[in-house]
């Protein structure tokens, strides 16, 4: 397929016919372009598309219909015929980063999403320039190119919450450290500081809070496989900014929604999911600063109201203490009778309460309300939660209450 304005013209008809509600219609548009998607220049037709058309559901379709192409497609099988021509996958590889990060946000997700499929098959071997290309555009001074980084990187680097120890993974988390970890550092704290100097802007600050949100998500999957040199040398940086996120209270940051979770509830079940690794595999070198983070992770709970959106945040919040409490030198924190009154009127019994919410979702949906209870009740101490998580569970040494929304 020739990179010409008639198959650009005639691939938007195909991809406008695919929107059709209308089966007769739309069926054969999704037949033709599976026909064509082994075709050389297809991807760089559907990247052009989504660069160049002016119809935003034409650019939506085109991006979603390529992220999808490279889910099925880019990845090599041994005795099996390359879906991709070399020539594509190199001019994908060479223009991806830069489309993603000049598009609408919309777009840019989507492109993220491709780019961290290519990543995990071609990255670092065969795309060793990805994270200096990437790591370069923290300089733009963009906060919509920067969180376009840090979403990719989000989404290339929470594997390493889940793969196996090995060289091969080692090497690579070594690379991405030496890369990636200096310039995150110094991105975390020059936003800090715009958060100060913004803090009567309420369209910077979520913007702001947005990038805390996704380098707190990147210091936990960066963290999680060992306690990396560079993170021990600057745990006072990290730590202490951390710390002063969690006791923030910024009124132009609550939301009235009662069941979304705002972009500070986010953040800080994020800065608890990162105390409760730290207590949980580092608690030598997280020592110092652990009396600071049990009381301000203890103020957090006792409180925070009983609506939906603070779920995650009071679980994971839960999470930590649990983390801390079942470590024999931590345990005089927990065994004074007024401690133990207090964990359980402030904390363990508010969390037990049926809600209307909850009666709510149970009546709405039954069956999927009681799977999610005994999905939930297995994975909830496990880690990586998922970002949706919404069971809360109340722990006390020896015993574990649970409470499923």
């Amino acid at each position: 397929m020739e990179l010409n304005d008639g198959n650009l013209q005639t691939l938007t008809e195909y991809l406008q016919k695919t929107l059709s509600p209308d089966p007769a219609v739309r069926r054969p548009a999704e037949k033709f372009l599976e026909s064509v998607e082994g075709n050389q220049n297809y991807p760089i037709l559907l990247l052009t598309l989504l660069e160049k058309s002016q119809d935003e559901v034409i650019r939506v379709c085109a991006a979603v219909t390529f992220k999808n192409y490279i889910k099925r497609n880019w990845r090599i099988v041994e005795d099996e015929p390359n879906k991709i021509s070399d020539p594509d996958r190199t001019a994908i590889k060479a223009n991806i980063v830069n489309l993603m990060l000049t598009s609408p946000e919309q777009i840019q997700k989507q492109l993220s999403d491709a780019i961290s499929i290519l990543g995990r098959e071609d990255f670092p071997q065969k795309w060793p320039d990805l994270l200096t290309e990437m790591v370069n555009r923290f300089q733009s001074g963009d906060f919509h190119i920067i969180n376009g980084v840090l979403r990719t990187a989000h989404s290339l680097f929470k594997r390493y919450r889940h793969e196996f120890k090995s060289n091969e993974l080692w090497s690579e988390i070594k690379l991405v450290l030496d890369t990636f970890a200096q310039p995150l550092t110094e991105l975390f704290k020059a936003t800090i500081d715009l958060c100060q100097t913004h803090a009567t802007d309420v369209n910077a600050l979520k913007v702001l809070f947005s990038s805390l949100t996704l380098i707190s998500k990147l210091f936990y999957s960066l963290n999680f496989q060992d306690l990396p040199e560079f993170f021990e040398d600057n745990m006072e940086t990290w730590m202490t900014h951390f710390h002063n996120l969690l006791t923030l209270d910024n009124k132009l940051l609550q939301t009235e929604d009662e069941e979304e979770a705002g972009l500070l509830e986010l953040l800080k079940s994020q800065i608890c999911d990162n105390a409760a690794l730290y207590a949980q595999k580092y608690d030598e070198e997280f020592q110092p600063y652990l009396p600071r983070f049990v009381t301000a992770i203890w103020n957090l709970l006792v409180t925070t109201g009983q609506e939906v959106k603070y779920d995650l945040l009071v679980s994971n919040a839960i999470q930590f203490l649990a983390s801390v409490c079942e470590r024999p030198h931590y345990k005089h924190l927990f065994e004074d009778q007024n401690v133990l009154t207090s964990i359980c009127e402030k904390v363990i019994v508010p969390n037990m309460e049926f809600r209307s919410a909850d009666e709510e979702a149970f009546e709405d949906n039954a069956e999927e309300y009681i799977i999610r209870d005994l999905e939930g009740s297995g994975v909830i101490c496990q880690e990586p939660r998922g970002e949706l998580e919404t069971q809360r569970c109340c722990y006390l040494p020896g015993e574990v209450f649970h409470k499923y929304q």
